[in-house]
């Protein structure tokens, strides 16, 4: 059995409209295909950046320790966080244009020049013109300000970097609810894999046990030899399980380990067991209502439409006339100490007449853009309606598989010990004992399987309607 957890969210990281990161966490069992994972396509809410050095010590992660260690360390919230800052950045470059610009420069100046280069030369008013003249110099200290007074089109590219900074932060929230559910998802793995590993060596000691058992028989002329072959073939299986099983736990170890940012090499054990705390859902409509308003990559989406349509009102106001003024004021003369105070006041208009189609090209693609926003949006929003309904549907049979499951893991070791009896006393070969055997292990897996099954749709649950970083905590232990 393979189950897959899709985490579907698009992370618009700030001002990059473009860049989408699309994570897909695949839970694996013992019983499936092992799948490969390419160089590169690696999602980075499935890496981080390693806190610190190893130590001698062996750490115990509870649950919580996890979280707060994939919450400072996980890659993909840090690279969120630097696109944030690069999102602030970006709007503090539009609002310079808005702001005054200031600077003071002063200037010593020596030099000669060429009369003759200028045109004059032979006599002028019967004195002879002389060909170079100087060295003369000045001084100038001067204080120039320039403002812009009116540009519409300025105005609303600031408004939509704005925009885009408030997404990128809603991004940031986002990020660290994908965090919680990586390291959520990771960290049930690794508890179902303990657990794997706990009932296959069960199973390995009760195969010994019944091998034991008939190579006695068989010894003594009481069982065929087949009985201890048969016996044997099981024993190995199981060793065979056993070896995957720990194999499969030590790969889900490493994985928690890179998704929270342990340092490498270092040791630990994962404290939490399987949990199982039935949740009684909620109506539909709550959940749906809690996530339009609570999930942050959907306020995000309507602040990069927002910033879309901000822009498109900076592409067509391109056409409008702008207001600049600059002025400077300052000392100039020979030296500093013959210099006098000039000052200057300019102001003018700006009115575009003619520049090559540029404005209906901008407009073209400011269009284009918002068109992809509203669109990205819309199916954003169908896409959480899907994940919430997704969520329930997923959390109310894997609720009824854990019961289904439990029983039968009851039955299938009572009849084992039935089986083991019957065989003790004579009335039936090891045949009955070995399939008896068989049944309890598929019926541990298929335990285990739908306990990691509801645990992790409370996980996905929380993520649908935006309440992951605090809802996770709250689920497992069955509160809403």
């Amino acid at each position: 059995m393979r189950r897959s957890l899709k985490v579907f969210p698009t992370v618009v990281f700030g001002f990059m409209s473009f860049f989408a990161v699309s994570s897909t966490l695949v839970s694996q069992t013992t019983g499936g295909t092992p799948s490969v994972s390419l160089p590169g396509t690696q999602s980075p809410f499935q890496g981080s950046s390693p806190e610190g050095t190893a130590t001698s010590e062996v750490l115990q992660i509870d649950f919580k320790e996890a979280i707060d260690r994939g919450l400072r360390n996980n890659l993909g919230l840090l690279l969120a966080g630097d696109q944030t800052q690069a999102a602030r950045g970006q709007r503090w470059q539009q609002l310079a244009e808005l702001l005054p610009n200031i600077s003071i420069r002063g200037e010593e100046d020596v030099q000669t020049t060429s009369l003759t280069a200028l045109g004059l030369r032979g006599n002028v008013l019967h004195t002879a013109v002389p060909r170079v003249i100087g060295p003369f110099n000045y001084f100038d200290l001067r204080a120039n300000a320039a403002q812009t007074v009116f540009n519409y089109r300025t105005l609303e590219k600031e408004r939509a970097a704005s925009q885009t900074v408030k997404a990128a932060q809603l991004n940031l929230k986002d990020a660290r609810e994908l965090v919680v559910l990586a390291v959520g998802n990771s960290y049930l793995q690794a508890i179902a894999a303990a657990a794997r590993v706990e009932t296959s060596e069960a199973q390995v000691k009760s195969a010994q046990a019944l091998y034991q058992k008939a190579a006695d028989q068989q010894k003594a002329g009481l069982t065929p030899a087949i009985d201890a072959l048969r016996s044997q073939v099981e024993f190995q299986t199981r060793q065979q399980q056993l070896i995957v099983a720990r194999n499969e736990l030590a790969k889900s170890s490493l994985s928690v380990a890179r998704i929270i940012g342990l340092p490498l090499g270092q040791q630990y054990v994962l404290t939490e067991k399987a949990p199982y705390q039935a949740l009684t859902p909620l109506p539909l409509e709550t959940y749906l209502q809690h996530a339009y308003n609570g999930r942050a990559d959907y306020q995000a989406a309507l602040a990069q439409v927002q910033s879309a349509e901000h822009s498109r009102k900076a592409a067509v106001a391109g056409r409008y006339p702008s207001i600049d003024l600059d002025a400077n004021f300052g000392d100039i003369g020979v030296n500093p100490a013959s210099s006098n105070g000039t000052w200057q006041v300019m102001g003018g208009i700006n009115i575009p007449v003619f520049a090559g189609n540029r404005v209906h090209g901008d407009i073209l693609v400011a269009d284009a853009q918002l068109k992809q926003a509203r669109s990205q949006l819309g199916d954003l929003r169908g896409r959480i309606d899907y994940e919430v309904r997704s969520a329930l549907l997923d959390l109310n049979a894997a609720a009824e598989q854990v019961e289904v499951a439990r029983s039968s893991v009851e039955l299938a070791e009572q009849a084992l010990a039935q089986s083991q009896d019957r065989f003790t006393a004579g009335v039936a070969d090891n045949l009955e004992v070995v399939q008896a055997q068989e049944a309890v292990a598929g019926a541990h897996e298929s335990f285990i399987q739908s306990l990691y099954a509801h645990n992790l749709a409370k996980v996905e649950l929380a993520y649908a309607i935006g309440d992951a970083e605090q809802g996770v905590r709250r689920y497992l232990k069955g509160n809403q």
